[in-house]
């Protein structure tokens, strides 16, 4: 099968406009997304992020970065301001060349922002998160931002 661009989408919420509460929110979310699809740093052409305008705080790409996503093209933004939308969203588009068909993608939306997809949220064992978090913290251990 031939390597296409696919995009793989996710989506979380935080409590705080807080720094290391949105780190620690992208990361989770960023780190569940690449375990799931198998994805690979080098694999990936680039990856927007975006947050609701209540959220300031940091970059979220800094949680990729903290992840070993060294050489991605990375990008920022804020969502449009719609009235009565979900807030304290942090958003992310990873455009990432796969053989992966587009129905084999697995998207994800954590916490508050599952009402955006509910067709797409996934649920995960204390287990899971645990082997999860262990992954982010060895990942953690070599970022020297």
């Amino acid at each position: 099968m031939s390597v296409v661009c696919r995009g793989v989408r996710g989506a979380t919420t935080v409590m705080r406009n807080e720094r290391e509460e949105i780190l620690k929110a992208t990361r989770e979310l960023l780190a569940l997304m690449i375990h799931l699809n198998d994805i690979q740093p080098e694999d990936v052409a680039s990856a927007i992020f975006t947050t609701t305008p209540d959220l300031n705080a940091a970059f979220p790409a800094t949680a990729a970065r903290q992840l070993g996503w060294l050489d991605v093209p990375l990008m920022c933004s804020h969502e449009i301001d719609v009235p009565g939308s979900l807030g304290m969203c942090i958003r992310v588009l990873i455009h990432w060349n796969t053989s992966k068909l587009q129905r084999d993608i697995q998207h994800v939306y954590l916490k508050e922002a599952q009402s955006l997809r509910p067709d797409k949220t996934i649920v995960l064992s204390n287990v899971d998160m645990e082997e999860l978090n262990r992954w982010i913290e060895e990942h953690l251990k070599t970022w020297r931002g």
